[in-house]
């Protein structure tokens, strides 16, 4: 059994028991989240697909910490003028445990 939710602008499939990553979202840690915009749901015997969301399935998960992702650099190189730049960047994020897909 598996669904596709969306959180934020991004759609992530999961499964009961599975831990995601997801921008940054407000909460305490061990906060319990219902996430309503289900675009997809499958139990194995036949899919369903909202137009857009499906209103009878609901996933809850359990908001685990705030992390951060990994490192992305990003280099700027000028040639011939003897000069080079380089950033780095770290995404600040949330895990999150699925615990129950209930439809």
């Amino acid at each position: 059994m598996y669904a596709v939710v969306k959180i934020g602008s991004y759609q992530y499939k999961v499964s009961e028991g599975d831990t995601i990553e997801v921008n940054r979202l407000e909460g305490e840690k061990e906060q319990s989240l219902t996430l309503d915009k289900v675009l997809l749901f499958s139990d194995g015997k036949d899919i369903r697909i909202g137009q857009p969301y499906l209103d009878d399935v609901k996933v809850t998960a359990k908001l685990i910490d705030d992390v951060l992702g990994a490192k992305t650099v990003a280099f700027k190189f000028r040639r011939r003028k003897s000069s080079a730049k380089k950033i780095g960047n770290r995404e600040k994020l949330t895990a999150l445990n699925i615990t129950k897909i209930a439809f």
